[in-house]
């Protein structure tokens, strides 16, 4: 699993215009008024900034990253490790534990890891901006719905971490945080990429596609097929890159009465 900074910079509007504002908000409420907020797979800090001024100042952000280059670009405490080690996260004190883009990426073996480890501390955890297996295109292509199959299936490759749940992390995140006592709630969180994020929307294109074409039930020749279309409407087509965000509480801590969907 990698990703590299320009990547990452180019999405990071998106991401940030994507969040849920009000899950957001509560994640933030709920880290106290002496915030030590602990980011899994921080990246270069893009959960961070969008939090900005929602934390009090003074808040201590610890980074956990796998990948040195990225961690350079973080402010905060800097901590390299590998995220499959999870009794070695730097726990001690924290108030709030967030993620952003990786609950898909992981196996279900490490994520009951991980509920098992909040859940001992009772810790809340927001999770933002996982994909969740729905992308809808404007104007429509024939080759849509082929690709998009293709692309989910490669999602559930390993990524790292063992079988990646893919679009269907969120949902099982829900499960074992419940069956861990803990309250839950879910919002959508979409990408929505228009004529005038031409540049992230190539990327996207060409990335999704290369994906696509790994897997077996589409020709390579439909996956250039369909990219080299798409990239033609680049400057007037639209498109929709489902994901949802996620925050678990544990019980008696605030957010009885609130489990669900918003």
């Amino acid at each position: 699993m990698g990703f590299s900074a320009d990547w990452l910079a180019l999405r990071e509007p998106a991401d940030h215009a994507a969040r849920d504002p009000a899950l957001m908000a509560e994640a933030a409420a709920l880290a106290g008024a002496r915030p030590v907020v602990v980011d899994l797979g921080a990246g270069t800090g893009s959960t961070r900034r969008a939090f900005g001024a929602a934390l009090p100042e003074g808040a201590v952000w610890r980074m956990v990253e796998g990948d040195a280059a990225l961690l350079a670009h973080c402010a905060g405490e800097r901590h390299l490790m590998d995220l499959r080690d999870l009794a070695a996260l730097p726990l001690a004190g924290a108030t709030l534990v967030t993620a952003s883009a990786l609950l898909d990426l992981v196996s279900e073996a490490w994520l009951a890891g991980l509920v098992e480890v909040l859940a001992a501390r009772r810790l809340p955890f927001h999770a933002a901006l996982s994909y969740d297996g729905l992308m809808a295109w404007e104007p429509e292509d024939a080759g849509d719905a082929g690709v998009t199959a293709a692309f989910n299936r490669h999602q559930r490759g390993d990524k790292g971490f063992g079988p990646a749940l893919g679009p269907d992390a969120v949902m099982r995140t829900a499960e074992l945080f419940r069956a861990a006592g803990y309250a839950v709630r879910m919002a959508d969180s979409p990408w929505r990429i228009g004529p005038d994020q031409a540049a992230l929307g190539d990327a996207l294109l060409e990335g999704i596609a290369a994906a696509a074409a790994a897997e077996a039930g589409i020709a390579a020749e439909e996956a250039a097929r369909w990219l080299a279309a798409r990239r033609g409407l680049l400057g007037q087509g639209r498109m929709v890159i489902g994901h949802l965000d996620l925050l678990a509480v544990p019980a008696g801590d605030g957010m009885e009465g609130q489990d669900g969907d918003d």
